[in-house]
């Protein structure tokens, strides 16, 4: 199991520069897991697309609904004061910080691209490609 952030989640379904990446990220660990806040990042994320007329409204459902039963039974609480202490002392947001805090409860790496996550927490976070470089 890894901990995703919300971008990952993106690159898995939506066109990007790291699809690619996702998709053999998801061919290596399909087990992923995100804390609640993912569904509100992921659904504005959406919605985004909707607007701007690059999804129509029926796929972007269709996009959520499977995304929800990738994560399913993998979605987590997390706790409040680990998660303002983790931003206080890393100056990441603490959106950002909810993905850190239950990538350490699970023991798990955090899969993302986000650079300052990435640079705050060596010992937690880990980029798409050193993880599938350096996974058996």
């Amino acid at each position: 199991m890894i901990v995703v952030d919300t971008n990952v989640i993106s690159y898995f379904y939506l066109s990007s520069e790291y699809s690619d990446l996702a998709d053999q990220l998801f061919r290596k660990t399909s087990s992923w897991a995100a804390p609640l806040l993912w569904r509100s990042e992921f659904r504005n994320i959406l919605s985004l697309y909707v607007r701007k007329d690059i999804i129509a409204l029926p796929i972007a459902i269709h996009i959520f609904e499977t995304a929800e039963s990738l994560l399913k039974h993998n979605e987590y609480e997390i706790n409040s004061l680990q998660v303002l202490k983790l931003s206080g002392n890393s100056g990441c947001s603490a959106y950002d910080c909810e993905f850190v805090n239950l990538a350490q409860d699970l023991n798990v790496p955090l899969v993302t691209m986000d650079r300052k996550i990435l640079h705050s927490f060596p010992e937690t976070a880990v980029s798409i490609q050193d993880y599938i470089e350096h996974t058996e």
